[in-house]
């Protein structure tokens, strides 16, 4: 553990040093460190950290949700709801194609349309802060499209856990859907009115407490999920989206960001670990291709947020670039698909795929006037300025 930990700081810091975002990092430590790479070997056995891994990455749903919160679908309005289904359509639905395009099967052609489908929240978000771009008039439906992204996600993850294990009929998928959507319907239910109850028995003025009663209630919540067939993480993501909405949401905000960012370093330290660079070779091309498509969809996305709430090349382009990158949302599927048995070339094509655009998205995005330049009236901006610099 200790090594885990010290090998993704390390790394990190390096990182940092060149602008590079901490999750491709953190998945290199662990392939670097794995069992499957020559040289010092952490950990033979990857599931050695199967537990603290699931920990991460219920902390990191449970976060999500802490952020999320009902009212901002209403305050966002029609174009929100717009710019954020455009952008679904076009890289869920090229997703879905890019994956029956593969031919590895229809479970995972699902797979990979959430995939190639859903924005990372964690390096979109740092990605604004670290350019300065929290106060810029497009950074509003960024984060909008973020949040439509974070509802069709807990929707998403519900509709596939029937699927992925492998009902044996239709009535069975049907019945497993059900219960997961009833279930899910239940916690959205206590989410939307029982705040007030939830509020007075978690509010404490004792931060000591208060961290071990949200911690509970993620795990406890996380765990009963999966007896309903809803995926843990969305189990957590639940509880984050009611905790969030009650007195003590603020400082539950506060006090769970450093147990998401250690456990959740452990969970892609941990993803990283099962990625045999083997088998990367295989999948260059998938990758390559997966990028390409990606990238084009998002500046078709950009344009079409762009027309809704007439924003010209500059804010086009900085749309389309900073919702490229992809993550949490893609580890989790990658690790519901292994559990389920899926074809063996999902992982290392999740692993390469995330990699490249993570590391692709954060400099793209800092770059992004060389895309505003050949997006239509992308030099007209230009012309103008040289035209009023003429003396007269």
């Amino acid at each position: 553990m200790g090594g885990a930990f010290l090998a993704a700081a390390v790394l990190a810091r390096v990182g940092g040093r060149i602008g590079l975002p901490t999750i491709p990092l953190f998945i290199l430590a662990g392939i670097l460190l794995g069992p499957h790479t020559p040289g010092v070997v952490l950990l033979d056995d990857p599931h050695d950290l199967e537990m603290l891994s699931a920990l991460g990455l219920v902390l990191l749903l449970f976060y999500l949700g802490l952020e999320f919160h009902l009212d901002d679908l209403k305050k966002g309005g029609r174009k929100m709801a717009l710019a954020g289904g455009a952008y679904l359509a076009l890289n869920v639905g090229a997703g879905l194609g890019f994956g029956f395009a593969l031919g590895w099967g229809t479970s995972e052609a699902l797979v990979l349309a959430g995939v190639l489908g859903i924005s990372s929240s964690a390096i979109v978000t740092k990605v604004l802060v670290d350019l300065g771009r929290i106060g810029n008039p497009e950074t509003r439906p960024i984060l909008g499209i973020i949040v439509v992204e974070d509802v069709f996600l807990a929707l998403y993850l519900a509709a596939l856990q029937p699927i992925l294990s492998g009902a044996d009929s239709l009535g069975a998928a049907v019945m497993d859907g059900g219960k997961a959507f009833g279930f899910l319907l239940l916690l959205a239910v206590v989410a939307r009115f029982g705040t007030k109850l939830i509020s007075k028995l978690i509010n404490t003025r004792d931060d000591e407490l208060l961290v071990i009663s949200f911690l509970g209630a993620a795990v406890f919540v996380a765990g009963v999920s999966e007896w309903f067939g809803v995926a843990d993480a969305i189990g957590a993501f639940m509880v984050g989206l009611m905790l969030g909405s009650t007195t003590s949401g603020a400082r539950i905000l506060k006090l769970v960001h450093p147990l998401r960012d250690a456990f959740g370093a452990i969970f892609f330290f941990a993803f990283g670990l099962s990625i045999n660079p083997g088998d990367l070779p295989s999948v260059v091309w998938p990758v390559l291709a997966a990028v390409a498509v990606t990238m084009a969809m998002n500046v078709f996305a950009g344009l079409a947020t762009a027309k809704i709430y007439t924003f010209g090349p500059k804010a086009t382009a900085n749309i389309s670039t900073t919702l490229l990158a992809r993550g949490e949302f893609a580890l989790i599927l990658a690790t519901m698909a292994a559990g389920a048995g899926l074809d063996e070339r999902l992982s290392p094509f999740i692993a390469g795929y995330v990699l490249v655009l993570a590391v692709l998205s954060p400099l793209a995005a800092g770059r992004s006037h060389w895309l505003a330049r050949i997006l239509p009236g992308g030099r007209t901006p230009e012309r103008e300025a040289d035209k009023e610099a003429v003396p007269v």
